[in-house]
């Protein structure tokens, strides 16, 4: 990730600062874990969120995260691929 992200384009945040809020290392504010998986989640391109959330996080905060999304399409891409990836690759969401 370089240190400027195209989802970040309205904070002054390192990409490292946001790997720290995203890991639950950092809170600012009200920006902390939750906000930057939703922002991830919102706006960053698939790979970049399995590559910063991994598959386990994702299925696991899900619930959490679903309704501050506010794209339906990504809200039915994120339910089936939680629906899906325990019950056809449960290896993905092992540690």
């Amino acid at each position: 990730m370089s240190d400027q992200t195209a989802y970040l384009w309205d904070y002054d945040l390192s990409a490292k600062d946001f790997q720290a809020m995203l890991s639950g290392e950092l809170t600012i504010g009200r920006l902390g874990q939750d906000w930057a998986a939703l922002r991830l989640l919102e706006y960053a391109p698939y790979p970049e969120i399995i590559r910063l959330l991994g598959y386990r996080r994702l299925v696991e905060g899900w619930p959490r995260w679903r309704a501050g999304v506010r794209s339906e399409s990504r809200k039915r891409g994120f339910d089936f691929l939680v629906t899906w990836l325990p019950e056809h690759h449960p290896e993905r969401l092992i540690k």
